[in-house]
């Protein structure tokens, strides 16, 4: 169901649009090659079993934690309200 001068499905378009973005983004964002032993940013060992689980990580959970919690989503806006487009 689509409303006004917007064809049938396009909403169901823009969601599916925002999810393949979010995963491209998570997948470019995904460490690769070998993994660092020892944390760049701390210097504290990197625990075996990450290392296995992650290849190609370089920074230990807890300084990973901090930059996944700095992150802002800049996302393009693609709802047509003029709500979402104020905030």
């Amino acid at each position: 169901m689509a409303g006004g001068w917007t064809r049938d499905g396009a909403v169901q378009d823009q969601i599916d649009d925002t999810v393949s973005d979010a995963v491209k983004r998570a997948r470019a964002d995904m460490p690769s090659g070998d993994a660092a032993k020892y944390c760049v940013e701390c210097g504290e060992e990197i625990p075996e079993a990450r290392r296995l689980a992650l290849p190609g990580t370089r920074t230990c959970f807890a300084c990973q934690s901090e930059r996944d919690a700095a992150r802002t989503n800049a996302g393009i806006n693609r709802r047509g309200s003029k709500d979402s487009q104020l905030r």
